[in-house]
């Protein structure tokens, strides 16, 4: 499943895939849909990442997401697993943490998050997510 709502893959690879009555949403970044912009992303006159916001990129993690469950029929609270990647436990995981805790207050989604040392494009986050979806009306 492929969906102009969210950020296009960087790579040969779907949005998400639907087997059975699990939706596998692969790696999500931070990136704006459209302009690929990453929200908070500061960059010097040559174009080096100076800084970043944790709190935008994160926001825009969740948007992104959303985007994807909903354009596979799918939704916030079907959530069942979430694997966060972050570029800089020390830094960012209280932000995230934060964050996380307040826009999944009502999604009881099993969750591992896992300090890495870069990503494939300038962003310090991405989520990777399974969703339960009920079955499909005969």
């Amino acid at each position: 499943m492929r969906t102009t709502s969210a950020p296009a893959p960087i790579g040969a690879y779907p949005h998400a895939r639907r087997v059975g009555d699990l939706l596998f949403i692969s790696g999500v970044g931070p990136r704006q849909p459209g302009s690929n912009i990453i929200p908070g992303n500061v960059h010097d006159a040559e174009g080096r990442l100076v800084s970043y916001d944790i709190d935008a990129q994160c926001l825009q993690v969740f948007a992104n997401v959303r985007a994807i469950l909903e354009a596979s029929g799918a939704a916030w609270s079907d959530l069942v697993d979430v694997t966060v990647f972050l570029t800089d436990m020390s830094r960012d995981f209280a932000a995230y943490n934060r964050l996380y805790s307040s826009h999944f207050a009502d999604v009881d989604a099993c969750r591992t998050t896992v300090g890495i040392t870069a990503l494939p494009t300038p962003i310090a986050i991405e989520l990777k997510c399974i969703a339960a979806l009920k079955a499909p009306a005969l």
